[in-house]
């Protein structure tokens, strides 16, 4: 398993998680790389652009996606991960699931962090099993599940609420002896476009944690609210306005469709940092 530890930091160079699903449903690229060799091209390029994690998904979490069983999950990531695996040897990869047994499946095989949008809610046992592989876990922050979260999410305050699910949980993950953690406010999960970009807007609130923040806001439907109802294919460019203004408030991490552009964005974010 590679290293992370140079690439997840709450304080070094911004990095580029490539999303990769293979999915028949997912909101934006579903169906395009659920044969093996697609999704292998597809890794090259991203990597080539400057992803350094690619994070793989089996399961859609759009709103109102259905649910798929663990076999399902299984026989859509596996593949995939045990050629890439092979092929990258020097990548980094993360499983997007929610589920143990795909989980354990991923890190036998050789992948380094599982990204769990459940945030420890649906299956405990995640946390155990990354303290065994010595695997980053990133915790983000939803309510409810992708059937029901959209309908109607109301919170008190929703960044001092995601603060304190963050904080809960963090406390079990490091009794379960997970160290390397990363966090995610979850954009789109059980949250209005007002609540998304609340959490955008006071993103610096988490880095009290001490850990590294991780923002995935591509093509999501807050960019098409807020840009008069843009489809997910005309998005690009609010997600890089919303992701720079994202590392601006303190994330070292950005999970993305267009890995060039955000790369580009990176870039720019760099050099201006060195000026100060």
């Amino acid at each position: 398993m590679p290293d992370t530890s140079h690439i997840i930091s709450s304080s070094g160079v911004p990095q580029i998680m490539g999303i990769l699903n293979v999915t028949p449903d997912s909101f934006s690229d579903g169906g395009q790389y659920m044969e093996v060799q697609r999704a292998m091209d597809r890794i090259h390029i991203m990597l080539e652009n400057g992803a350094s994690i690619i994070d793989i998904g089996g399961e859609s979490t759009r709103p109102g996606a259905d649910p798929v069983s663990v076999q399902e999950e299984v026989d859509r990531v596996m593949p995939v991960l045990e050629r890439a695996v092979d092929t990258f040897s020097d990548a980094i990869f993360s499983v997007d699931t929610t589920k143990y047994k795909v989980a354990r499946e991923a890190l036998k095989i050789g992948a380094s962090i599982i990204n769990d949008v459940s945030g420890l809610q649906k299956e405990p046992r995640l946390a155990e099993l990354c303290a065994e592989f010595e695997a980053t876990y990133v915790l983000m922050h939803t309510q409810g599940d992708p059937k029901t979260m959209q309908k109607n999410p109301e919170y008190d305050n929703v960044v001092e609420d995601v603060s304190a699910f963050l904080e809960k949980q963090i406390v079990t993950l490091q009794e379960k002896g997970v160290h390397s953690i990363v966090l995610d406010p979850g954009i789109g999960f059980g949250k209005t476009t007002e609540h998304n970009l609340k959490l955008i807007a006071h993103l610096d609130k988490f880095q009290k944690f001490g850990f590294p923040i991780l923002i995935g806001a591509s093509r999501k439907s807050v960019i098409g609210s807020v840009l008069d109802g843009r489809s997910a294919d005309d998005r690009l460019t609010g997600t890089v306005a919303l992701h720079y203004h994202a590392m601006m408030k303190g994330a070292r991490i950005l999970r993305v469709h267009d890995v060039r552009e955000a790369y580009d964005s990176i870039r720019i974010f760099q050099a201006l940092q060195s000026q100060q």
